[in-house]
């Protein structure tokens, strides 16, 4: 068998292709564009009080600024930061353009209390107060990750803004997780003509552009469209190793009536990657002794590939009502396929020696995803009068459906590699694989009913009361394994108290419940029973420097059963099984988090937070020790007083160690405590054209992406990204 190079696609010509799928708004835009200019030299300025998602709100692009003064992420009424009985995060729209965020890794990454648990190149986790996030939103709507993960990436330049909720969120997520809930918020058309353009340029050959226009399709304003597109493509750190992401995102919302808005859009997005890491780096040797790879090391072989392609539709439309209520009715359809040849090399039976890869197992597989999902959400909420003070309120329904297929076609053999991964070619030979040795066909719907009341109790005084009903199901097959599960009207309740002890600090407490199936197996292939709970939490939140800083103080508790915790890999594993779990019993989780996000002065923005976490087991012993105890996550810039054209800023993220029981030894895999430093300048020539320079891991830090399993490997060493921008 001889071995091949993949061709490297052409990124910028699919990223066209897909454009002219979307052309209608692109074209009316573009005329849009030259007529304004004609019309007038002068910039232009963006209405801040647009239409989107279910409410009145001000969009975070060209506000410049690190805060949102307002989210309905926590409990599907638009509050304030300081009326929300929860810890809430917004990655603003200028945060991902000031430190380059262009994926959602990179984004959450910057966020307070989240790590990325990233073991993989091209399949990422997450975590929150000690546990995985298992639920994305768009706009608000749900939706769900079958496998609790991200397999590629997601392309930030769609988004407004990011919303991190953190906590348990059930009665808008679907399910009482106690991690967080992550509120991606789609970019919308504006009345007002506005363009802009971004190439960018770094270490190992990436590339990036970016297009976004934005305006009315027509002289009365009653029709207006958008259009982003964002290619990027370039090679890696690690050996081989090379990736292609592209996005395009068109939108068009109608004023059928002076009180029903139409809107309708989609998102398509394709990720190529080119030998990626699968199961990553053994990190010790048969001995328990650590391994020290170089930063560049790679398990992957020249022919191995994970590509990733996804199609997500929606329409919307919207109801004014009289009183001021509102109505809102989303549908949502997605498509995602994944096609990879991918290449696992691990060492269960302790083989590993200094100066050789051979003896080690290796696991080829053509593995092959789809998933076609249905989402459908009803929404209504406004105010009402009771007993002389208004209150709101917020009702709504919620279906979805999830089709899952996926297959495996796997091989076996041992590795007769005689060099250290570090020094390895990728030379290994493509097999041919063959048919399909197993797979999944399996269906997840879930129904919902849920609705929340705020209610004004004193002037300083509203409580927030809610609750969730969920219809759980589950059918199907994976990997011989039945996924045969149902749950009904399983109740999620909500509480939240917020008391203002002064005009700009309050009080609050938040209680909730969890209720979240699993679909991790036991040693028998038994699925483990659903994670049951509680989650407090109180704190205070202030409006600092005239309300254009918000700080918050927050304690919370999870008291969780059922977790699933790892406890062994499988000799002999089914496709699509490699490790078996227990319920391990309880698991407490409880901390403190500080944030802060906003102008402290004129021309200084930050935005950043400190979070202490304990997580214990049943016994009192320390649990899920690849999550740090504590963290820091911070960003700032400063418009330069002396010279307002320049800006510079940075970025801290550090975390104390992480460790984990090796599983095939007695010793622990390790990661110290760490500290990553990120720079930023930016030139602005004139009020439309400007040069941004970001150096990333300024101090080269070496180490690990994660720990959780016994194989990692290491994060970026220090890189830099020149990008021109131009803005209309």
């Amino acid at each position: 068998m001889t071995q091949t190079k993949r061709a490297r696609r052409t990124p910028i010509n699919r990223a066209v292709r897909h454009c002219l799928t979307l052309s209608l708004p692109c074209l009316a835009l573009g005329t849009g564009v030259i007529h304004a200019a004609e019309q007038s030299n002068d910039a232009v300025v963006l209405d801040q009080v647009v239409v989107e998602g279910g409410g009145f709100f001000q969009p975070t692009e060209q506000t410049g600024q690190y805060r949102a003064p307002a989210s309905s992420s926590a409990t599907g009424l638009t509050l304030t930061p300081r009326e929300t009985p929860q810890s809430l995060s917004v990655i603003t729209s200028q945060q991902l353009e000031d430190f380059q965020l262009d994926d959602v890794n990179s984004a959450l990454e910057s966020t307070p209390g989240v790590t990325v648990e990233q073991p993989e190149t091209d399949r990422t986790y997450y975590t929150s107060r000690g546990f995985t996030i298992q639920r994305f939103q768009i706009d608000g709507v749900g939706a769900p990750l079958p496998y609790d993960n991200v397999q590629g990436d997601i392309d930030t330049a769609v988004y407004d803004r990011i919303e991190v909720v953190r906590g348990a969120n059930g009665l808008m997520s679907g399910s009482g997780t106690p991690s967080a809930t992550v509120n991606f918020i789609r970019k919308r058309p504006t009345a007002d003509t506005q363009a802009s353009a971004s190439v960018s340029a770094g270490s190992w050959d990436r590339r990036r552009i970016e297009g976004d226009v934005s305006g009315s399709l027509f002289d009365s304003d009653r029709v207006r469209g958008r259009l982003v597109v964002a290619a990027e493509d370039g090679d890696s750190y690690l050996d081989r190793h090379g990736r292609e992401r592209q996005v395009a995102y068109g939108v068009i919302e109608a004023d059928l009536t002076d009180s029903t808005l139409l809107t309708a859009g989609h998102t398509w997005q394709n990720n190529d990657s080119d030998s990626p890491l699968w199961g990553a780096l053994p990190m010790y040797y048969g001995d328990g002794s650590p391994t020290n790879y170089d930063r560049s090391a790679s398990s992957s072989p020249e022919w191995s590939y994970w590509d990733n392609e996804d199609h997500r539709s929606f329409v919307e439309l919207q109801q004014f009502l009289p009183g001021g209520w509102e109505a809102t009715l989303t549908g949502t359809y997605l498509t995602s396929d994944s096609d990879s040849e991918i290449f696992y090399l691990y060492d269960p039976a302790q083989q590993l020696r200094p100066g050789t890869t051979e003896d080690l197992s290796i696991i080829m597989d053509n593995y092959r995803y789809e998933n076609e999902q249905w989402v459908a959400d009803a929404q209504a909420k406004g105010p009402f009068d009771l007993f002389g003070r208004e209150h709101e309120a917020m009702v709504g329904v919620n279906w979805s459906q999830s089709e899952i297929t996926d297959y495996s076609a796997r091989l076996y053999e041992t590795s007769d590699i005689d060099v250290p991964l570090d020094q390895w070619d990728g030379n290994y030979p493509r097999p041919t694989f063959g048919p399909s040795d197993g797979g999944s066909d399996f269906t997840q719907e879930e129904s919902s009913i849920y609705g929340a009341t705020r209610l004004s109790l004193t002037d300083r005084t509203t409580a927030i009361l809610g609750a969730r009903a969920t219809w759980l199901e589950n059918s199907g097959v994976s990997y011989t394994v039945a996924r045969e599960s149902e749950y009904d009207a399983e109740i999620v309740p909500y509480a939240g108290l917020v008391y203002d002890l002064t005009d700009t600090l309050s009080a609050y407490a938040s209680y909730t419940e969890i209720f979240e199936p699993q679909n991790e197996v036991t040693q028998n292939y038994q699925p483990l029973p659903p994670i049951e709970g509680r989650s407090y939490e109180v704190g205070l939140k202030a409006a600092l420097f005239d309300e254009r800083v918000d700080a918050t103080a927050a304690v919370f508790r999870t008291e969780q059963n059922n977790t699933a915790t790892l406890a062994g890999t499988f000799s002999n594993p089914r496709p699509g099984y490699f490790n078996y779990y227990e319920a391990s019993g309880d698991l407490t989780s409880e901390g403190i988090e500080l944030t802060l996000a906003g102008e402290i002065l004129p021309g200084w923005r930050a935005s950043g937070g400190y979070t202490y976490l304990e997580i214990e087991d049943s016994d009192g012993e320390r649990a899920r020790t690849f999550i740090p105890e504590q963290m820091l996550r911070a960003q700032t810039t400063y418009q330069l007083p002396f010279w307002p054209q320049m800006t510079v800023g940075g970025q801290i993220r550090w975390q104390s160690e992480t460790f984990r029981d090796q599983q095939y030894n007695t010793g622990q895999t390790r990661q110290d405590d760490y500290l990553v430093t990120d720079l930023m300048a930016r030139y602005e020539f004139s009020d439309n054209l400007s040069a941004s320079l970001n150096v990333n891991n300024v101090g080269n830090e070496k180490y690990l992406n994660s720990v959780e399993y016994d194989q990692a490997f290491y994060g970026e060493p220090r890189n830099v990204m020149l990008t021109l921008d131009w803005k209309y």
